[in-house]
């Protein structure tokens, strides 16, 4: 096992010998412990022809192990007051919960064998399926999740991990039982595949070895990686329209893909998204669409520079009368960001912003944990928080511009509208 120890959070991170990663933050604000593990067997590993497996894999990996059916893991969890929640995105399957100092090695043993030992029994996978199933309609009777997931299958293509609809389709899931769940547990699911995140009133090192009490012992191959090819741009404009009539609003999702994480101009990035709408009563578009022209019931823009390069995406929910004009101010704005840049105000405030939110999304042991696991999966290092003011101060107002001029460009928008409209917008 090899350990290490760095500044700013100064978290500890060991790998174990198996591969497992484990990083552990003391935090003595409450006497408590938030656990955070994360499994690389997110939706980009679904197969192509089984898509949701992994949403199907996070509603039923707590259902029951070899030695805890899954009312004595209930049990178990509730007698201490912990509550486990499991999501997933992408990349990863992840299982968050907190519980007080004393109770850390039994929860971690609860979280082992969930982990490492699901088996699926058939009962719960046959009540998660018509959840699911159920969840599938009601995606599909929402304007703002078919403009969102129709965005990224046309972005992506709707067989591409970043395309595919994170809870597959109603015939897809209908084919997957314990068997098909069970096969992508061990396919996915080893200690290569897992990064454990434990922030709380505990010393790193007993952390860490309490982490390797439960996980040192498992023995599985490295599950190979996703095989994700990168989209090139798009060379043209491309509109859709997904007809919804007996909605009240209309929902429009206009993106595009952009950079890397990894890209070096990364932080340019952020803060032209920050300018342009990260939070929808501010930016421009907020300032224009919303609160200047009053069109908007939420307008926002969110950058997502992933593995591949990921998308940049703009909502907008209006009365379906305003499609035509809020998608014109759309692009409006983001063709004026494009030739003109930011103003000097604005990079500043961006920068002053983004680097004073940091410590709000670092108060609690949650947030930290979170954080962390993200600072892991992109290899950021573990000093991330300390660098971070120091990497965004020092982007230029023409490195900004440079990124606008690349990225958001209106005739390469691929623009989806959801809901009571027949238009068909330029």
């Amino acid at each position: 096992m090899t350990t290490a120890a760095h500044r700013g959070l100064a978290p500890s991170r060991a790998t174990l010998d198996n591969g497992a990663v484990v990083i552990a933050k003391q935090s003595q604000t409450t006497p408590a412990v938030t656990l955070h593990a994360a499994i690389a067997a997110g939706v980009v590993f679904d197969p192509s022809d089984r898509p949701g497996i992994a949403h199907f894999l996070s509603r039923t990996i707590d259902r029951g192990t070899r030695t805890r059916p899954a009312d004595a893991i209930a049990e178990e969890l509730d007698r201490r007051g912990v509550s486990l929640a499991v999501t997933v995105n992408r990349h990863v399957v992840s299982l968050v919960c907190t519980c007080l100092v004393e109770d850390l090695d039994t929860i971690l043993a609860v979280l082992a064998d969930i982990v490492r030992h699901p088996i699926f029994p058939a009962e719960e996978v046959d009540t998660r399926r018509g959840e699911i199933i159920t969840l599938i309609r009601q995606d599909e009777d929402n304007p703002a999740t078919m403009a969102s997931e129709g965005l990224l299958s046309d972005l992506y293509g709707a067989a591409h991990g970043y395309g595919r609809r994170t809870r597959g389709t109603i015939a897809s899931v209908e084919g997957i039982d314990r068997s098909t769940l069970a096969r992508f547990h061990q396919e996915r699911c080893a200690p290569g595949s897992l990064s454990l995140v434990m922030v709380g009133d505990i010393e790193p090192a007993a952390a860490i070895d309490a982490a390797a009490a439960a996980f040192a012992d498992w023995e599985a191959p490295l599950p190979p990686p996703a095989q994700l090819d990168p989209v090139p741009p798009q060379a043209g404009r491309r509109v859709r329209v997904i007809p919804m009539m007996n909605k009240a609003q209309a929902d429009i999702a206009y993106g595009f893909t952009t950079i890397r994480r990894s890209d070096p101009t990364y932080y340019a990035h952020w803060l032209m998204n920050n300018i342009l709408g990260q939070y929808s009563l501010g930016g421009r578009l907020g300032d224009s669409i919303r609160e200047r022209q009053g069109m908007a019931y939420y307008v926002y823009s969110a950058l997502d520079a992933n593995v591949i390069p990921g998308p940049l995406i703009i909502r907008a929910g209006v009365n379906p009368a305003n499609v035509d004009r809020a998608i014109a101010s759309i692009d409006e704005e983001l063709s004026k960001l494009a030739a003109d840049g930011p103003t000097d105000q604005e990079l500043a405030e961006s920068k002053q912003f983004l680097i004073g939110s940091m410590p709000r999304h670092l108060e609690t042991n949650v947030g930290i944990a979170s954080f962390l696991q993200t600072v892991e999966f992109f290899g950021l290092g573990l000093d991330y928080d300390v660098r971070v003011p120091a990497l965004l101060q020092a982007v230029r107002g023409e490195e900004v511009h440079e990124a606008a001029r690349r990225t958001v460009d209106p005739g390469r928008a691929t623009v989806v509208v959801a809901g009571p409209y027949s238009g068909q917008p330029a």
